[in-house]
C-alpha cells in the first residue's frame, strides 16, 4: 500500500511538472505560423548565403526599426526580420558544427517571437 501511494504521488508530481513546463512554452497563432513558413520558404536560400556583414546589417536594421518609437512594423515586416534572423542560425550551425545546439536554440527563440508581444512593447514605448 505504501509503495502504491509513492508511485501515485510520483506520477502526479511528473504530470504537474510537465503541465507547468508546457504552459511556459509560447505558441504562435496558425496565421502567424503560416506567415513564418511562407517567409522561410521564400528567403531560405538568400539568407543561407548571407555574409556576416549582410546579417549584421539585417540585425541592426531590425533593432533600429523595432526601437524607433515612430515606426510600427507590420506583421509581415516583423516576421520577415525574425524569420531571416532565425534562418541565419542554420548557416551558423553549418559553419560551426560544435555550436549546433546553441544555433538550434537561437533559431527556436527567434521563431517564437510574437507580433502581439512586439505590439505590447510598442505600446509601452509610448507611455
Amino acid at each position: 500500500m505504501h509503495r502504491l501511494l509513492q508511485i501515485v504521488l510520483f506520477i502526479s508530481l511528473i504530470i504537474l511538472i510537465n503541465d507547468t513546463t508546457y504552459a511556459q512554452v509560447k505558441k504562435l497563432s496558425v496565421d502567424d505560423q503560416l506567415i513564418q513558413d511562407s517567409i522561410y520558404k521564400s528567403n531560405k536560400k538568400k539568407v543561407l548565403n548571407f555574409s556576416m556583414k549582410e546579417f549584421d546589417a539585417l540585425f541592426f536594421e531590425y533593432f533600429n526599426r523595432k526601437n524607433d518609437p515612430n515606426v510600427v512594423l507590420t506583421r509581415k515586416e516583423f516576421y520577415n526580420y525574425t524569420v531571416q534572423i532565425a534562418t541565419f542560425s542554420d548557416r551558423l550551425s553549418s559553419l560551426y558544427p560544435d555550436q549546433k545546439e546553441v544555433a538550434a536554440q537561437n533559431k527556436e527563440q527567434w521563431l517564437l517571437e510574437s507580433y502581439e508581444d512586439y505590439l505590447h512593447y510598442k505600446a509601452s514605448q509610448k507611455k
